[in-house]
């Protein structure tokens, strides 16, 4: 016998004779021992890879010349192949390998070939595409199971084996006795070089020693799978045979080396917290004596494999702190599984033991290519497949815990995606593995272990649990290889047929699907910006795509026929009863938490995209399958919340949690996420607002965008919830909400092209596009299998439809642009949808672009010259499940809400901008376009108008609701409303319906009564609603529900409230007609078309309605009334002649127009130069006191400061916009542009002259103790110690640190001028560096910076006749006049008592001067929220900015220092605005700092008695601040007396 150190001769010749002897008959089994002894000896793991690189080669040689029989290696190599009966590629490759895929050769969508096959087979015309693998792969030419037949290449064409001639006994038979103990030898080596981690801490660098060790040998197996199907044939033998692996691997017998090996094999399953399975033979029995599996979430035993005892209850621990432990266990299934399967621990072949090494070690890429190398063999195929289900929740331990979760997810999938695209084998394992069962269980075992307390809704009580977005598998994607396994399989229809008929499996399901529901909360910073910008958002949406929708849509795919109904009523129903165990667990009833918001619902989601597939394919009827309506109105909340909760982050309302809720926003509607959030919560929306009472629905969607307070029909409101500056946004964003909830059919009727369409032209509109972005772009389902694929047949046919190409183009400097698809001039002309656009912008300027696009279209075309509003598209028709959707259209609420913010912009309110106009014209037409039945006869209609005079509208149709004059509306408004000054309406202000007085009064109290407040009655209706529900009539009576009460309130003192009667006497006809004339600037400008042709009532399409601005919206509207309804075309007419006089109209000839048109242009151009000359005089004489001005600074600042001379000569301001010069009036006031900031400098001035050095070290304070803000401070504080605080807060200044210093550039325009400026720049799309919401913006004239307007004091005010002329008075009566003069000055000055534009501004200014400092720096006060704080602060800014003038003059305020050249004075305007706020404050006689300096011998006695403090001496008193106090309390402005 040869030894093992043998030449290559003597082995060869030792080879062929054991083959010879082998072959024989006579000493085969001396042969066959001699053989099993030489193979322990060569291949033992002492003489082996432990034994170093040379015993290895020397192994490996002796198996070669045995496998061979002592041929040559190269010639047995050759003569094995000719033997291959393989007809599939199996060609393996790794990461980065080029490869193809071809969607119209592929049945799964994971079908891949190498590029050999791909250019050998006829892929010409198809659509495919080249790609570099990421996990790795394998060829699929030749599978029959993952793609067509006609997409094999000509190698793999050959169905039959038949040409194959069968293989020599004699060829293969060294190889079946030679590499079962190859296979068991390397088995042992991977069993050796395993230790069992001491710490848990992975011994990488020990792993990777042995599988360098063992590299030749795997690489060796992976020579033999090259050799062809027979080898592979061999090969799978010895690895699936079970007594070969029980013979050597048992551990039985006297081989000590085999039973040490069998017992690391044991410990290594203890460590992996698997046990074997003897351990558990009993509660084996007791389960199969059952009968039924008890495979539940609990314990993963049985066909979880592997979940076993250990790490079972170290997660369960884990989580007990959150009551995971606690949650209710959910039985997967009922039916009875295999008990082989049950015992997935018990290796009985190679093949399992391999594989669970090979997960050991972290599935090593050269096993990982053996393994698959293998698969062209379909019996090792299905055992495989067995085996690797058997493992699968082995791999998710090791997974989670494995250090490289990226390169081992990746080698799962390359694994994983072979074995499950192939939907034949997919099902058996299914059948006989439970493949469902155990993916199901091992995610939501994966995803348990790092579950948190949900804090949305109730915090505190909650007892819902969410994923936790921070934890390492959801941010790394560890859970990607399971999920995208299941993602396989569940396309597979015989597969996902199982699992939607499975009830205790989507039980199961839902529950994992609820662990994402209300993930990653947010929650609105109110004080300070968030320290720490999360990035937890990327991790959220990627595992609600990945983990909930994508299997979603697998599902759904499956569901496109009436047979499939049951499968759909299983997943509505279970997703229901989710829903609810959601609800309960969150202590939800009908309120959402404020200031929270989730872009999370996936249960949501399930719901609205199973109801959709439900109506759309399967012909249910959806109120089959809709739960009640306590429940729909449960379901509308959340996303309802999410939409406005859009709408704040875009009105820079969480601002303070930083750019991660932008990026959330934005990812909500991005294209890849849009078609599994927005739409399907839309569309939920929809649903529940066709099934809820149409009024309950609108009032909460207001409520929800906290605007409800600003829809009230007088000029103030008080919003609660809401700050002023964000009212405007948030009502469009409920507008705009509105239409699109209206007006989108992605759900509700368009076919799978149709919304292609929409898509493809919604994108196109925004910009021009290459095909590979617009591929990207538009919206697609995330399972290949559904609906429609971009690069499909369908969307090349669309896209030349819709749109012209662009040819590449080179430019000048040598590089080329790329070509691009524009829209065709018919898409711009009759299917730009504009509410499609604003559905998919991810970015707001993109909405911009495409109307400016659409402009440059009309220009162009010459359809329109002017400035375009976006058109009205004509909707699809509603699927009739649908139909209660446009009850939202006619109900009296949204008519409430359309005509009050009608009357609002006619009357122009505040915070209405053309937008929130362009929106309600909107969803009127679209309630004209959706009239749900004929009129009423005219008499029924003409006698309902005296019916109802307690519910605003007559009826619900919109079409009648239009023509109804509502009179009287009684409003509840601040006290200082011009409202509350009106008297009650006189019995005779009849609009000629009532007959008498007493008939009168009585009807005009019942309206009043009933009209109180535009919501009230929304509230008093919803509140109904609720009490219907809920079948609680025992509160009918009481007041409505107030509102949650709000952590944040708007800034700013809350006016006490007052009832006021408003005197309307307008339709929505009448207001729309208005509105046309002040949209055209001109009186009487509409005329009804159908006077001079009558034909446009009959084919009302006219093609000049088209297009156009706010006017011919009006017109279209108006004529849509007339057509519909013959009283409204009476009624307009009405309007009409009321406002025009009612001449008959006459036909003027040519000739005579031009003559008329020459004489107005005559008369135009006068009025022109009349105005040019004016202004040019008002200029010079501007321009000549600018100049005198200059020459005598002295004059000028003192004038500014304390005086102003006699005459009343009225300034004169130049608007720097509009180019006007005129005086600042009280209706039109001017303002000064200037800059509000917080200073700080005054308060770092020191008494010492010594120079400080910079700070180096902590010990060094930046702010020493013996600065100006220090010592006022410590002043302060010192005199509150001893004396009466509010007497404190009047003897001191504060403002050296945070104090406010208003600058100007000394440029003037008129209010209304700057707010028209604001409102361009809000619009412009140009990237700025301010932030226009903030009211920034710069200096239309010299660009300088500002932010703020402060209104200049009209020069012919009524305080002056306040000033008596100059007399010889002795000083007693002096005194006196000044102390009358305080007190008749203490509220607001005459002037502007009464609400004018001026003391709007004034106190806007106001406003702002006070959010330009932090609250600490304006609160000294001992009782927060006190009066006397405002009044400190307020002569404190003039104290401010008096000083900091001083600093900026070198000293002296009467002559112009250095720095004066650059820099113009507003202190004469401040002073005004101060004076006037600080009269707001009434000092009492006995605390009047003036009573106090003329009357110093006042009784002390009465004081003592009375108070625990005294008042602070006027000895101790800041002599600056008594003396501002004094200037700001007397008429303004000062001025100096003669004597």
């Amino acid at each position: 016998m040869a030894g093992a150190g043998a030449s290559g001769r003597d082995k060869r010749a030792t080879a062929a004779r054991l083959k010879t002897a082998l072959g024989g008959e006579s000493g085969a089994a001396a042969a066959a021992s001699e053989l099993r002894a030489l193979l322990e000896r060569v291949l033992s793991p002492v003489a082996g890879p432990g034994g170093g690189g040379e015993a290895a080669a020397e192994a490996l040689e002796w198996c070669r010349c045995l496998l061979s029989g002592g041929e040559p290696w190269d010639s047995f190599v050759q003569a094995v192949r000719a033997y291959d009966p393989a007809t599939l590629c199996g060609l393996v490759w790794t990461a980065n390998f080029v490869a193809y895929r071809c969607r119209t050769c592929g049945i799964s969508p994971c079908m891949s070939l190498c590029a050999e096959c791909f250019h050998q087979g006829e892929h010409a015309g198809h659509d495919y595409n080249m790609f570099r693998s990421q996990a790795g792969g394998a060829c699929d030419c030749g599978d029959s199971n993952v793609m067509r037949e006609a997409g094999f290449c000509k190698r793999h064409r050959i169905k039959s084996n038949s040409n194959v001639p069968c293989v020599p006994k004699d060829l293969l038979m060294m190889s079946e006795l030679v590499l079962p103990q190859f296979i068991f030898s390397l088995i042992q080596h991977l069993r050796e070089g395993y230790n069992e981690p001491a710490l848990d801490l992975p011994s990488e660098k020990d792993l990777h020693k042995i599988l360098q060790v063992l590299e030749p040998h795997v690489s060796f197996l992976e020579d033999l799978t090259k050799m062809g199907g027979a080898m592979r044939s061999v090969l799978t033998q010895v690895l699936t045979s079970q007594q070969f692996y029980k013979d050597l691997s048992s551990g039985v017998g006297e081989n000590a080396c085999a039973k040490k090996s069998h017992e690391k094999y044991l410990i290594a399953l203890k460590g992996s917290g698997l046990a074997f399975p003897e351990d558990k033979l009993a509660c084996g029995m007791q389960e199969q004596g059952a009968g039924t599996s008890t495979l539940a979430v609990q314990g993963l035993a049985g066909a979880t494999a592997a979940s076993g005892q250990g790490d079972s209850s170290d997660e369960e621990d884990q989580d007990g702190s959150q009551g995971v432990g606690k949650r209710k266990r959910v039985k997967l299934s009922s039916t009875t599984k295999d008990q082989s399967i049950m015992d997935v621990l018990k290796h009985k072949c190679f093949l399992e033991e391999l594989l669970f090494w090979t997960i050991k070690y972290e599935f090593p890429q050269k096993m990982v290519t053996f393994l698959l190398n293998m698969l062209p063999d379909q019996d090792y195929k299905i055992a495989f497949t067995k085996t690797f289900v058997q493992h699968y929740a082995f791999i998710m331990k090791t997974l989670k815990k494995s250090h490289e979760s990226d390169t081992m997810s990746n080698r799962i999938v390359h694994i994983s995606v072979q074995l499950f695209s192939n939907e034949e084998l997919a099902r058996q394992v299914t059948e006989e593995c439970q493949l469902l069962d155990i993916m199901v269980t091992v995610l939501l075992y994966m995803m348990e272990s790092c579950l948190i307390k949900s804090e949305l809704q109730d915090e505190e009580n909650s007892l819902h649990v969410v994923v936790n977005c921070g934890e390492a598998l959801l941010k790394n994607n560890t859970y990607w290889p399971l999920v995208s396994d299941f993602i396989n399989i569940l396309s597979h229809q015989s597969v996902a047929k199982k699992f939607l008929e499975d009830h205790g499996l989507l039980v199961t399901w839902m529950n994992f699907v609820s662990f994402f529901q209300g993930m990653n909360l947010n929650k609105r910073e109110l004080n300070e910006h968030v320290e720490f910008e999360s990035q937890t958002y990327y991790a959220a949406f990627a595992a609600e795509l990945e983990a909930c929708a994508q299997p979603m849509w697998g599902l759904l795919s499956h569901c496109k026929v009436r047979e499939t109904q049951e499968y759909t009523r299983n997943v509505v129903r279970y997703c229901l009863e989710a829903l609810q165990d959601w609800f309960d667990a969150i202590n939800f009833v009908d309120e959402p938490a404020p200031n929270q918001v989730t872009f999370h619902l996936p249960l949501h989601r399930y719901f609205a995209m199973f109801l959709s597939k439900a109506v759309k394919c399967q012909e249910l009827d959806l109120d089959t399958i809709l739960p009640d309506q306590e429940m729909l109105m449960k379901l509308m909340i959340h996303p309802l919340q999410i939409q406005a909760s859009l709408s704040e982050i875009h009105s820079n309302m969480w601002v303070r949690n930083g750019l991660q809720i932008k990026g959330q926003a934005m990812t909500y509607v991005q294209s890849h996420f849009c078609n599994s959030m927005i739409d399907p919560d839309i569309y939920l929306l929809q649903v529940c607002a066709s099934r809820l009472d149409p009024d309950y629905f609108i009032s909460s969607v207001f409520e929800r965008f906290k605007v409800v307070d600003l829809l009230t029909m007088a000029s103030q409101h008080q919003n609660t919830v809401l700050d002023s500056e964000h009212e405007r946004s948030m009502l469009e964003g409920a507008l705009t909400f509105l239409v699109l909830l209206l007006s989108l059919r992605l759900h509700l009727g368009m076919t799978d092209d149709e919304i292609l369409r929409a898509e493809m032209v919604a994108q196109l509109c925004m910009n021009d596009r290459t095909h590979s972005s617009l591929l990207d772009l538009i919206p697609e389902n995330p399972n290949p299998k559904s609906g429609i694929i971009p690069g499909s047949l369908s969307f090349e046919s669309v896209l030349s439809a819709v749109a012209d190409f662009k040819a590449p183009v080179f430019e000048p400097g040598g590089s080329m642009q790329q070509g691009m698809y524009t829209p065709k001039a018919e898409v711009w002309d009759k299917e730009f949808d504009p509410v499609m656009v604003i559905l998919r912008t991810v970015y707001r300027r993109d909405v911009q672009s495409a109307m400016d696009r659409y402009t440059a279209f009309l220009k162009q075309s010459g359809k329109f010259p002017g400035n375009p509003w976006p058109p009205y598209k004509k909707r699809t028709p509603l699927h009739p499940s649908y139909k209660g959707l446009i009850k939202l259209l006619h109900c009296k609420t949204l008519h409430i809400v359309l005509f009050t913010l009608l009357y609002k912009i006619l009357m122009d309110h505040q915070n209405l901008s053309e937008h929130v106009l362009c929106m309600v014209l909107y969803l009127i037409e679209l309630g004209l376009e959706n009239s749900p039945e004929q009129e009423l006869d005219e008499e029924e209609a003409a006698g309902g108008q005296e019916r109802c005079h307690d519910s605003w509208f007559p009826g619900s149709n919109l079409v009648s609701n239009m023509r109804h004059f509502i009179n009287y509306v009684r409003v509840r408004v601040p006290e200082t409303a011009p409202e509350v000054k009106r008297e009650p309406p006189a019995s005779t202000s009849s609009d000629g319906l009532a007959s008498s007085q007493s008939s009168r009064r009585k009807s005009l109290q019942r309206e009043n009564s009933g009209t109180a407040q535009v919501f009230s009655l929304v509230a008093e209706r919803r509140k109904k609603f609720q009490e219907i529900i809920n079948r609680n009539t025992s509160e009918a009576n009481q007041v409505v529900r107030p509102k949650t009460s709000m952590k944040w309130s708007a800034p700013g003192a809350t006016p006490q409230l007052t009832t006021a009667i408003l005197e309307v006497k307008e339709s929505i006809l009448s207001l729309l007609i208005k509105l046309h004339h002040k949209l055209s600037g001109k009186q009487n400008s509409y005329y009804p078309p159908w006077l001079d042709d009558v034909n446009v009532l009959i084919h009302p399409e006219i093609p000049r309605y088209s297009h156009g601005d706010g006017m011919t919206a009006v017109e279209r509207i108006l004529l849509k009334a007339a057509v519909q309804s013959r009283l409204n075309k009476r009624i307009i007419e009405e309007i009409c002649r009321k406002v025009t006089p009612p001449v008959p109209p006459k036909k003027i000839s040519s000739s005579e127009k031009k003559t008329l048109d020459k004489e107005e242009r005559r008369q135009k151009a006068r009025e022109r130069q009349q105005k040019l000359l004016a202004e040019f005089a008002s200029r010079q004489k501007s321009f000549m006191e600018t100049a005198m001005d200059v020459e005598s600074p002295d004059a000028d600042i003192a004038m500014e400061v304390a005086t102003s001379e006699q005459h009343v000569s009225e300034a004169i301001y130049d608007c720097v916009i509009c180019g006007q010069s005129g005086p600042s009036t009280e209706d039109r006031p001017t303002g000064l542009v200037v800059l509000l900031q917080a200073s700080s400098v005054l308060g770092q001035c020191r008494n010492s002259t010594e120079l400080k050095k910079l700070p180096t070290t902590e010990e060094e304070q930046i702010y020493p103790w013996d600065t100006c803000a220090a010592l006022h401070d410590v002043r302060l504080t010192t005199l509150q110690r001893y004396f009466k605080d509010s007497s404190c807060l009047q003897a001191v200044s504060i403002g050296w640190e945070g104090g406010v210093y208003v600058q100007t550039c000394g440029h003037t325009l008129h209010i209304d001028c700057h707010k028209s400026y604001m409102e361009s720049l809000r619009n412009d799309q140009v990237l700025q560096g301010f932030s226009v919401d903030k009211g920034e913006f710069t200096c239309p004239l010299c660009r300088q910076f500002a932010n703020s307007v402060l209104p200049c004091y009209p020069g012919n005010n009524v305080e002056r006749s306040l000033w008596q002329s100059p007399s010889n008075k002795c000083m007693q009566d002096l005194v006196q006049e000044v102390e009358d003069l305080q007190e008749q000055l203490g509220t607001f000055p005459v002037s502007i008592s009464s609400e004018t534009n001026l003391s709007k501004e004034m106190e806007s200014v106001m406003k702002d001067i006070k959010s330009t400092t932090q609250k600490k720096y304006t609160d000294y006060s001992k009782t927060p929220g006190s009066p006397d704080n405002d009044f400190l602060f307020m002569y404190s800014v003039a104290r401010t900015n008096l000083e900091l003038e001083l600093v900026h003059r070198g000293g002296n305020l009467c002559s112009g220092g250095a720095s004066t050249a650059g820099k113009r004075s507003c202190l004469n305007q401040l002073f005004h605005v101060l004076a006037m706020h600080m009269r707001l404050y009434s000092i009492d006689s006995a605390y009047n700092p003036w009573r106090k300096l003329t009357q110093p011998t006042l009784d002390k006695n009465s004081e003592l008695l009375s108070e625990e403090l005294p008042e602070v001496p006027v000895l101790y008193r800041d002599v600056s601040s008594l003396l501002l106090i004094q200037i700001l309390t007397m008429p303004q402005p000062l001025h100096k007396g003669r004597r």
